[in-house]
């Protein structure tokens, strides 16, 4: 989605006439107006899917969080399935990533666009909700370890939805590649 610079603002204006005459229609004004400050246009189309929008293409980064995303809902709730002795096996084949694998969001310096796009989807679509009330600066570099993890993820998950289950070595595969390929031994 595009707005014009005059779009936006009389978008916000009409937001702020909202919130002022306390009107109460199916459009949040709130949300309007936090995802134009926040040049998150992509996530009005998101909200209100119901609108037939003429442009309401995910942006590649989008897209690129909503899966880091989804990855990590699929390990939390495959490692939350294990045994105890199986979850001490992944925390010793996937050291250090490997103990209570959790997503921890995007270093709040150099990612903060994809931290944004996370706690627009969490906070403002009210999606991943598993993810809500964390801190989602990991105050660390993230993002490249994270895509080095997706391939192995899409396998995994793609070969998960025939057999029915994730194992231990299929959960190890992708937090292992969290680990840059210099320091793998």
């Amino acid at each position: 989605m595009k707005l014009s610079d005059g779009e936006k603002l009389i978008a916000i204006m009409l937001s702020d006439l909202y919130k002022h005459l306390n009107v109460n229609g199916e459009i949040d004004a709130e949300f309007i107006s936090t995802a134009i400050y926040n040049n998150h246009l992509w996530s009005i189309p998101l909200k209100y899917s119901g609108l037939d929008l003429e442009d309401n293409e995910i942006p590649e980064d989008v897209k690129e969080v909503l899966n880091i995303m989804t990855m990590w809902r699929f390990i939390e709730h495959n490692y939350s399935e294990l045994s105890h002795p199986d979850k001490s096996e992944v925390a010793r084949l996937a050291a250090p990533f490997g103990d209570n694998p959790r997503f921890n969001g995007f270093d709040g310096n150099n990612e903060t666009k994809q931290m944004g796009i996370a706690q627009c989807v969490i906070e403002e679509l009210n999606r991943f909700n598993e993810f809500q009330d964390r801190d989602l600066n990991s105050h660390a570099p993230s993002l490249d370890g994270y895509r080095r993890m997706l391939p192995v993820f899409e396998a995994v998950q793609s070969s998960s939805l025939y057999e029915g289950n994730v194992s231990v070595e299929d959960l190890v595969s992708i937090l292992r590649e969290r680990i840059h390929p210099s320091n793998r031994s």
